[in-house]
């Protein structure tokens, strides 16, 4: 009888080693590896469709692309996070916190797609059966066509799609999922690689679109291997607080569309709620004569969101002062007080510092340097900003105010929520025809952007 070969297999980032280790080499990560059975080339299987026809290399020239639309759920936030809608055949990986929302969200969109006509098939290898009827009767989803299968293993799960050939398949959740094949331990990350490889394997030879619901780790990082967000060709992060109501649906890849696109749902009793202007919601608790306050207009993919940047300075009581930014790139902020310290006089170095972006939301780009300058310095002289006014630009590191992208789409969408004035970099006044309605500023320097701001 053969010897059985084994590796020793990080579960963390993957990386395979002959012999134990106690530290990864590759993620530094401590006792993360695991002995697991090495697999046989033999065992791989080739991509054969339901049909039976095998995949063979054919001419570029005599493909034919057949005319395949965007299926559309009745949530215009996840298609516009989706670029436009469902594409058949993609395997799409969800991501977020434990009861942040994920199996909801795919309950109520399977419910949606069947209603359209389309045949789902929702695995679940952490809810019976009974369960997941308990919460659709609450959710109000229904459909002849819409089957549950409380099932973990891989060979069965095959079967059961061959048996249905259903057009949309959800996989609630990755981690529970197991392949017979592979001796290893479920969720661990041959079980995961493995598992979504079958997965893409059966949707891409048979046009099936596919969910894939994945937990994430204390760091925010969808567990297993990395390849597994590499083999999908969509990735959705379900963002937020557990202790407020409103969701955040983020695209970090996408193949049929941009990334960084941004969708707002609420959470109520009956389920997610798309949210049609999420700019309201980031400022509607907005206080007029508060210091230390100014609103952005930030881009998170295609779309313009208001939302209102807070800062306190405050005498420090420690030797060193410190900086704390929650929504927000830390490592910008302590830079954009370097500036103010230089270029606008602002003394600072004593001072503590503590700013968030209102809402929960996350930005990171460059247009926001000034919204966070200037209410870093607003604060500081404790005089407060018009509540009309908005800010875009970025700062360089001299004081001057650099050009940004979209910003037409920028200054219409403040205009069109009632703002009267926006400061934005004096390059950007060239070439366009501001809407009527709103005043724009344009500003060369952080000094000539403070003292128009803050007279």
């Amino acid at each position: 009888m053969a010897k059985v070969k084994t590796q020793f297999v990080c579960q963390n980032c993957g990386y395979s080693s002959p012999r134990f280790l106690g530290r990864c080499p590759n993620c530094g990560e401590w006792n993360t590896l695991v002995e697991e059975k090495v697999q046989s080339s033999v065992d791989r299987k080739s991509r054969v469709s339901m049909n039976g026809t095998t995949v063979k290399p054919t001419k570029i020239g005599e493909i034919k692309m057949g005319q395949t639309p965007r299926v559309k759920t009745n949530m215009r936030e996840l298609n516009r996070v989706l670029g436009g809608g469902i594409v058949p055949g993609s395997l799409i990986l969800i991501g977020g916190d434990p009861g942040i929302g994920k199996s909801t969200l795919l309950l109520q969109v399977s419910g949606q797609l069947n209603q359209t006509g389309g045949s789902v098939l929702y695995v679940s290898g952490e809810e019976s059966a009974t369960q997941i009827k308990m919460r659709a009767d609450r959710l109000h989803v229904a459909g002849d066509q819409f089957y549950v299968y409380p099932e973990t293993d891989m060979s069965s799960i095959r079967a059961t799609i061959e048996e249905l050939k259903p057009d949309y398949v959800v996989i609630d959740s990755v981690q529970t999922m197991s392949e017979p094949d592979v001796a290893s331990a479920i969720g661990s990350v041959a079980q995961i690689r493995e598992v979504t490889a079958e997965l893409m394997q059966i949707g891409k030879t048979n046009n099936i679109t596919i969910f894939i619901v994945g937990h994430v780790t204390k760091g925010g990082a969808i567990a297993g291997p990395k390849i597994l967000e590499h083999m999908v060709d969509t990735v959705l992060y379900f963002e937020g607080d557990l202790h407020h109501t409103y969701r955040i649906l983020r695209s970090q890849k996408n193949r049929f569309g941009s990334t960084n696109e941004l969708g707002i749902f609420e959470m109520r009793e009956n389920g997610l709620q798309e949210v049609a202007n999420p700019s309201e919601i980031f400022l509607e608790e907005r206080l007029k004569d508060a210091t230390g306050s100014a609103v952005v207009v930030s881009m998170e993919g295609t779309r313009p969101i208001l939302v209102e940047i807070q800062a306190l300075i405050t005498p420090t009581v420690f030797g060193n002062a410190q900086r704390t930014a929650t929504g927000l790139n830390r490592n910008r902020v302590s830079l954009l007080m370097a500036v103010l310290e230089k270029r606008a006089n602002l003394m600072l170095q004593n001072q503590d510092a503590y700013l968030k972006a209102a809402g929960g939301v996350k930005l990171d780009e460059p247009a926001i340097d000034l919204t966070i300058s200037v209410s870093i310095a607003s604060s500081y002289r404790d005089k407060g900003t018009q509540p009309t006014d908005a800010f875009v630009g970025e700062v360089g590191l001299t004081g001057e105010i650099r050009r940004v992208n979209r910003i037409e789409q920028r200054v219409a969408e403040a205009q069109k929520l009632g703002f009267k004035r926006i400061f934005i970099p004096k390059n950007n006044l060239q070439g366009w025809t501001p809407p009527t309605g709103i005043k724009v500023i344009g500003v060369a320097t952080l000094g000539e952007a403070l003292k128009k701001a803050l007279n």
